[in-house]
């Protein structure tokens, strides 16, 4: 890395820091929201008697006219997350970094969860902004929001995520 690249992350860190104190809560509860934004994707963590998770949703705003847009990365950070309600089933393949190859798992498609704290960030790729609010009441999500939260909700609760291993499939030629 070079000497610009790591001042400039010195000095975002050390932005990021301040604005983790502004909120006012241990710093280690901040960890999957950080992993969410720098590395992408869901994140769950536990630490003492916290229970962590973020949970990422895309949303791309498009110009027909233009022919241009940007996706906002909406990241929610769960303190002690509680599911309130799933609907459905889905079957889908999925692949955790625990794990080296994909799982047959079975996800709910609609989850309502509530948390302890909530947290909403908004990556703004067009404006190089986070937006960060704090929210109060439980969150819906379906799709693939949804079936991060259970994912990483079975985290939480049992470490590894329960399915069928990939080479149980069968290659069938038509």
């Amino acid at each position: 890395m070079k000497q610009e690249e790591v001042k400039k992350l010195l000095k975002f860190t050390i932005k990021e820091n301040n604005v983790i104190k502004n909120l006012k809560l241990p710093k280690e509860i901040f960890l999957p929201l950080l992993f969410s934004l720098r590395y992408g994707g869901d994140w769950s963590h536990k630490k003492d008697s916290k229970r962590l998770m973020s949970i990422k949703e895309k949303l791309t705003k498009y110009d027909e006219n233009k022919k241009i847009g940007y996706t906002l990365e909406l990241i929610y950070l769960f303190v002690n997350p509680r599911l309130i309600s799933e609907e459905g089933r889905i079957y889908r393949m999925e692949k955790c970094g625990n794990n080296n190859e994909r799982k047959l798992v079975e996800r709910p498609y609609k989850v309502t969860i509530d948390g302890e704290y909530i947290l909403k960030a908004t990556l703004d790729p067009k404006k190089m902004k986070i937006f960060l609010k704090h929210l109060k009441e439980p969150l819906n999500f379906t799709g693939s929001g949804a079936y991060g939260v259970s994912h990483e909700i079975e985290h939480l609760d049992c470490d590894e995520i329960k399915g069928i291993p990939f080479y149980d499939f069968e290659y069938v030629l038509e």
